[in-house]
Order: structure tokens, then sequence, then C-alpha cells
């Protein structure tokens, strides 16, 4: 539940739907226990920065290569 709010709050403010990949699963964890346990958050927050910017940087390149398929079939 914690993922979709944070989902929904992110794409309130204009950003992509994050999803923590599996293969990063135990950096997400380690994350959040500094987080929880020692009420640091700065891991966290860098951690969720990154995963947003590289979803930004892959819907940039799909927005880039949709637009080229398009470009050849009009003209």
């Amino acid at each position: 539940m914690g993922r979709f709010l944070m989902n929904l709050m992110l794409a309130s403010g204009g950003y992509p739907w994050t999803v923590v990949p599996v293969e990063r699963r135990h950096d997400y964890l380690k994350a959040l226990e500094a987080a929880s346990v020692s009420q640091n958050a700065r891991p966290f927050s860098e951690f969720l920065a990154g995963l947003v910017k590289d979803r930004q940087k892959a819907a940039g390149k799909k927005a880039k290569t949709i637009a080229k398929h398009r470009a050849k079939r009009t003209a």
C-alpha cells in the first residue's frame, strides 16, 4: 500500500510511476531499514530519486522512438 501511495504522490507531481526492480530489492530494503530503524531518510530518498530519474530517462527514450516511428509512417 505504501508504494502505491508513493506512486500517487509522484504522479500528482508529474513524475512517472516507479517500480522497484527485483534486482534492486536488497538496496531498497537496506534503504528502507535505514529510514525506519536509524531515522535516516537520506538513503531511502536517494534510492527513490535514482529510480525516478531512471524511469524519466526510459520514458524519454520511449517517446523519441515513438516519434521516430510516427515520422517514418507519415513520410
